[in-house]
């Protein structure tokens, strides 16, 4: 008797948590944009240097002044938007890992590994987009938002140059 109390009390705990994250992981789309945007498109960079980094920028032009653009999700990772100066441009910005510096020990004794980075784990990302989409996030009152943008133009990659010669 008392295995199948445990028994249904764990399914029932499992039950209940599994509703809760599926509460909390699922987020609605709006099928309208909050403001009208201009052609969406990104640009990969790298830099000239061995270690300097890499990345990919997302860019979003508006035909009017909306603040309440807060972040935008793309590729598998989200990042915050700037403002632009003087202008109605967005940017989010997405480092990726080529080109990023790698100061790692790798030693049988396990202690002198002890100062190295952890991976980062990719975190369960909530929307299922192609690699034309994006979903981007905004406030409305107090309550977040999201809408879709499809179609972004994929621009050459920017190779910035080597760093200038050191002058002294």
């Amino acid at each position: 008797m008392k295995t199948l109390k445990n028994i249904l009390f764990s399914t029932l705990m499992l039950i209940v948590m599994a509703s809760f994250s599926q509460c909390a992981s699922s987020k609605k789309i709006q099928d309208k944009s909050p403001v009208a945007l201009e052609q969406v498109y990104c640009q990969s960079w790298v830099a000239g240097i061995e270690g300097g980094g890499s990345g990919i920028n997302i860019f979003i032009p508006m035909k009017e002044e909306f603040s309440q653009l807060d972040s935008v999700y793309f590729r598998g990772k989200v990042a915050k938007l700037e403002i632009i100066p003087d202008s109605l441009l967005l940017v989010g910005r997405f480092k990726t890992d080529f080109n990023q510096p790698k100061d790692m020990v790798m030693h049988k004794d396990p202690k002198k590994e002890f100062g190295n980075e952890m991976p980062e784990i990719p975190k369960n990302f909530p929307f299922d987009l192609k690699d034309d989409e994006c979903v981007i996030s905004y406030l409305e009152g107090q309550k977040t938002k999201y809408f879709k943008v499809k179609n972004i133009v994929q621009k050459p990659i920017l190779a910035y140059p080597a760093a200038p010669p050191n002058k002294q």
